[in-house]
């Protein structure tokens, strides 16, 4: 009688294990990377109600340096753990805005023509206190918005886009 073989042999199994291993050194990285990016996307959001305000503000006053945190409809800038009005972020790094938004404001001294918001990621949760600065520039049809270089959202990865 002839004996039938059962079961893989060995080299069969090691083949297995081994495709197992390069498709999870090749999908970990990029699942990392994507949850990131996600939970920037919490960030680059919350700049959004400045960014509307901002336009509001400018299509009212046609001058930027109206448009201040706390007036003309523009909100001020929030940090800290109590929501306080700021004009930096708050050193702890606590997410009050959300569960990865540290801070959100504007940045520098409005002009004229231009203005500048940064929303700042928290330091925790696979973030690390990344930026998405945003340069509004006055143009005949309104606000152009646009992703400064000096974002530090973009060298990360990038997690942010423009």
């Amino acid at each position: 009688m002839k004996q039938v073989q059962k079961g893989f042999t060995l080299i069969e199994l090691m083949i297995v294990v081994a495709i197992i291993g390069i498709l999870a050194a090749v999908a970990i990285p990029a699942y990392s990377n994507y949850t990131k990016k996600a939970k920037f996307t919490e960030v680059t959001q919350a700049t959004n109600a400045l960014k509307l305000a901002l336009d509001t503000c400018y299509s009212d006053t046609t001058d930027f340096t109206q448009c201040t945190a706390g007036s003309n409809g523009v909100p001020y800038n929030i940090s800290g753990t109590a929501n306080q009005q700021t004009t930096t972020p708050d050193a702890a790094g606590a997410a009050v805005l959300g569960k990865y938004v540290r801070w959100v404001g504007i940045t520098g001294t409005p002009t004229t023509t231009g203005v500048q918001i940064t929303g700042m990621a928290a330091n925790s949760n696979g973030l690390n206190s990344e930026t998405f600065i945003l340069n509004a520039t006055a143009a005949t049809n309104g606000v152009t918005w646009l992703v400064d270089p000096a974002s530090t959202c973009l060298t990360s990865g990038p997690i942010c886009k423009q």
